[in-house]
């Protein structure tokens, strides 16, 4: 018996433990050389594990099993060979035996066949969280596998099932008073987004200072330019662009804002690579869109939405999540007025944006009604003085207030 074992692969410098989060082949199957045999959940994405030789399947680990760098996952028996096809002899035999209708059925077992294929990372979400049974999908892409499109046409086509209400009636069948309790085990993203905000909060002099911005000429701008945006560039002139360009026309100004510690020095950056808060179902991520002071609105737009969107499907690679040098969080999606963003380590400080509401404000002697956010700015004092935190938030309010200046960077 030829053994190959299956061990955690390095996967970055600063990951020492995975967490086998799904099987994609069975115990005992047999598998091909590089094909995926298992879903990693690192501290930052999740993985593919491919087969490292052709044999047979056996489990070692289990799902949700966290294992170290190195650990083994699992072991292939190279001595097994491939089971025999039958679709070969069926095809042969079918022009022959003209009159056999049994000949026929060998598409339809190939079809089964394939929609008992593994869902890519992005596909076995989407059905997941539709409730939809991998085994019930046809899937199209290479060797049966179930890719996006055809989870997402799983989950619009999917019956409504005649116990839809089952886990409704779960929720309520609790009785009055009822103190029952029930524990689940954090995921490996929720336990790294834990450690690294009580680091931030043990390790930083973190200090929060705010101000108001009114936005009634961005947003005159923006309808003033919104249709021929589109027409140009294909995506929206959004907030977040005009902030994050605010933000590093600043930043390129005051580069303390833009530093980080490392051990004794201080490190400052000639550019400025701005991480954008993006909420997805396992989690809040930080992908850095790089260089946004050389970048125009649209192509700051075009690089969030792609980082949003691989986000959500869980297709954030380990580089695309890397790197960093300020954070913008924007709390006013989910209806925040105001907050304390905590500071994204290694990074000195985060912006925090807010919900826009309509309030009186005092103009030119005079109350009227304007479009309000509230900022926050949320600053390591190791490394920014109050002063320099404070002007730094007067300086972005005053680009956003006067689009002109935004424009033209003065």
């Amino acid at each position: 018996m030829a053994i190959v074992e299956m061990r955690v692969p390095t996967i970055g410098e600063s990951i020492t433990e995975v967490t086998l989060s799904q099987w994609l082949k069975g115990n005992g199957d047999f598998v091909k050389l590089d094909e995926p045999i298992c879903e990693f959940e690192s501290d930052k994405a999740t993985l593919e594990f491919p087969a490292e030789a052709e044999g047979k399947l056996i489990y070692v680990a289990a799902e949700d099993d966290d294992i170290e760098i190195g650990g083994l996952v699992a072991k292939i028996d190279t001595s097994v060979a491939a089971p025999e096809s039958t679709d070969t002899p069926e095809k042969d035999e079918a022009p022959v035996a003209e009159t056999k209708p049994e000949a026929a059925p060998a598409a339809p077992a190939k079809s089964a066949n394939y929609a008992t294929g593994h869902p890519s990372p992005a596909a076995g979400k989407i059905l997941r969280e539709n409730d939809v049974n991998p085994s019930d999908v046809a899937g199209t892409g290479k060797d049966g596998r179930i890719t996006k499109e055809d989870a997402q046409k799983a989950a619009q086509n999917k019956p409504a099932p005649t116990t839809a209400v089952a886990p409704e009636t779960k929720a309520n069948t609790a009785t009055a008073y009822s103190r029952n309790v029930r524990e689940e085990k954090m995921s490996r993203m929720r336990r790294t987004i834990a450690s690294r905000l009580v680091s931030a909060k043990n390790n930083t002099a973190m200090l929060t200072t705010f101000n108001e911005v009114d936005l009634s000429e961005v947003m005159k701008l923006r309808k003033k330019v919104q249709e021929k945006f589109v027409e140009k560039h294909g995506v929206k002139l959004g907030f977040m662009s005009l902030f994050a360009k605010a933000c590093s026309n600043v930043l390129m100004e005051m580069p303390d804002v833009n530093a980080m510690i490392n051990g004794n020095n201080i490190v400052y950056n000639d550019f400025v690579d701005i991480s954008i808060a993006i909420s997805t179902p396992t989690g809040l991520v930080v992908p850095p869109v790089k260089n946004v002071e050389s970048m125009e609105f649209h192509e700051i737009e075009l690089a969030i939405k792609a980082l949003a969107g691989k986000a959500r499907e869980g297709k954030l690679t380990l580089d695309e999540m890397k790197g960093g040098t300020f954070t913008i969080t924007n709390g006013g999606v989910f209806g925040s007025l105001v907050s304390t963003p905590i500071i994204n380590e290694p990074q000195s400080a985060i912006l925090g944006m807010h919900a826009i509401k309509e309030r009186p404000v005092a103009i030119n002697g005079q109350v009227e009604i304007r479009p309000m956010m509230f900022l926050a700015l949320s600053y390591d004092h190791r490394v920014i003085d109050g002063s320099t935190s404070v002007t730094f938030l007067v300086k972005v309010k005053e680009q956003l207030e006067d689009p002109m200046k935004l424009l033209l960077n003065i």
